[in-house]
């Protein structure tokens, strides 16, 4: 680790008010060429250990930049993870108010129940799949604390994945034997015209890849993904701008759809 406690604490603390004042801050990567992967995680978990201690509650985990489309808009090689909190958990229906974020972008992706437990090493697709309760619609809103997206996945990762908000459809999918991820297709809507189709393939070739992806990556932290959890497996499409008034739906055969609105 080559940054100091003092300075990962300093940083976190910037997070916090750039997310707080929507006032980016510079990218982490510019100003210390030296960071290590512990480095980053390590400004995340600060930064989710001060919202803890501040009331907010652990709901679920997210995976990012699974899909190549989403690798290929941010110039980015490999995906990343983040830590969802209650309050960053939006209800369809609910405005979602646009001038509380910086730059904002929206995500159409599957959200997985665990019924069980779930921690590495050597975690499988299988082993998903037998410990997921059920599969809903879900959209994550993005939006990067750090200035005009100029970032690296070591910035992505400290500033928890770029995570802004998340909101899940309506509709628990049991993931019965007939239902392949991989096949299941996407159709994103904006302002009601069509801008994106995709299937779950298009992340990692399977979306429970992604989320065995992620067990196997937190158990080199001691961090597991736990019964109850929902796990945001990573979007299927590019990430989408999102405006003042914009409203988004994304409908995905078999499992229903999820819509958000931006006031």
């Amino acid at each position: 680790m080559a940054l100091t406690q003092d300075t990962i604490e300093q940083i976190s603390q910037q997070l916090l008010e750039a997310e707080r004042s929507c006032q980016p801050i510079k990218a982490i990567s510019d100003r210390f060429t030296d960071l290590s992967y512990d480095d980053v995680y390590a400004i995340q978990s600060k930064t989710i250990d001060t919202k803890v201690k501040s009331g907010a509650v652990i709901v679920g985990k997210k995976i990012g930049l699974t899909s190549t489309a989403m690798q290929e808009q941010f110039n980015i090689k490999e995906p990343d993870y983040g830590i969802i909190i209650d309050s960053g958990v939006f209800r369809e229906g609910q405005p979602i108010p646009r001038k509380s974020l910086i730059l904002p972008r929206i995500e159409a992706e599957m959200a997985f129940l665990l019924r069980d437990d779930l921690q590495g090493p050597g975690v499988t697709v299988a082993n998903v799949l037998d410990a997921t309760e059920a599969v809903m619609p879900a959209f994550e809103v993005i939006d990067s604390r750090f200035k005009d997206w100029k970032i690296t996945v070591k910035d992505s990762i400290a500033d928890n994945a770029s995570n802004a908000a998340v909101i899940l459809g309506g509709k628990l999918t049991p993931l019965l034997p007939d239902i392949d991820l991989r096949l299941t297709g996407m159709v994103l809507e904006k302002n009601g015209a069509v801008i994106a189709t995709a299937a779950g393939a298009a992340v990692l070739g399977n979306p429970a890849e992604s989320v065995a992806w992620l067990a196997n990556k937190l158990n080199e932290y001691g961090i597991a993904l736990r019964r109850g959890e929902i796990i945001m497996s990573g979007s299927l499409i590019r990430a989408v701008d999102i405006e003042p008034g914009s409203f988004f739906r994304a409908t995905f055969d078999r499992l229903g759809s999820v819509s958000a609105l931006f006031k």
